[in-house]
């Protein structure tokens, strides 16, 4: 990363760059088996130092199987991977044609979850962003929506190991409502107390973002 900021500060911000350091998190995260700190996923990295010269990206075509530069994010980890770019306030995320539409010669197929998230960004992923990083494993946060969006706002809980949950606020204006999982891992609902709080829930090595049930 030192080498980004100092690349930055000699062009004179002229541009933004992608973080690489991010990448090789999301990719060591993918495959450590669970071993891998979750509460650092962004330690060391362009997005956490200099958030608005960031390209966040997961995957790209240096990175796919058979490049120079191949360290393809493990398949089960990826919907977790885009949320931590797509839903989160700070970097600008790039996505890679290959998770949208799969890679057919190497018999990779799309993120189902893609079109989702990407959703999710344009219409929910707005508003004060609180975070939840205090597991090694478990690590969620919430965005509090914003009058301009209609019934945005939205938590999100990712593990890269055993699933849990967590509770998290949302916004005092969603009390008394119901949040639901757009990522169907969950059927139940989530009700937000008085406080603007819910118990938000993940199932093992995945993510689930729960948005207001209208």
């Amino acid at each position: 990363v030192d080498v980004l900021l100092n690349y930055l500060k000699n062009t004179k911000y002229v541009m933004s760059l992608f973080d690489v350091p991010l990448h090789f998190n999301l990719y060591e995260a993918s495959r450590s088996n669970g071993d891998f700190d979750m509460r650092n996923i962004f330690k060391g990295t362009l997005v956490d130092r200099y958030s608005t010269k960031a390209v966040t990206f997961v995957d790209n075509h240096d990175t796919q199987p058979g490049q120079a530069l191949e360290s393809f994010v493990e398949r089960w980890f990826k919907p977790a991977a885009y949320s931590l770019i797509l839903l989160r306030d700070e970097g600008y995320p790039c996505v890679f044609y290959g998770d949208y539409y799969g890679i057919p010669h190497d018999d990779i197929k799309p993120i189902e979850e893609l079109k989702i998230l990407i959703n999710l960004r344009k219409e929910k992923a707005y508003g004060e962003q609180h975070d939840y990083f205090d597991d090694r494993n478990i690590i969620g946060w919430t965005r509090e929506g914003i009058s301009e969006y209609k019934n945005s706002g939205l938590a999100v809980l990712l593990t890269n190991k055993l699933g849990g949950e967590k509770k998290m606020y949302v916004g005092k204006h969603f009390s008394g409502n119901k949040f639901k999982d757009l990522l169907l891992n969950f059927n139940e609902r989530v009700i937000i107390d008085k406080e603007g709080m819910g118990n938000f829930k993940v199932k093992n090595g995945s993510v689930s973002v729960w948005v207001l049930d209208k």
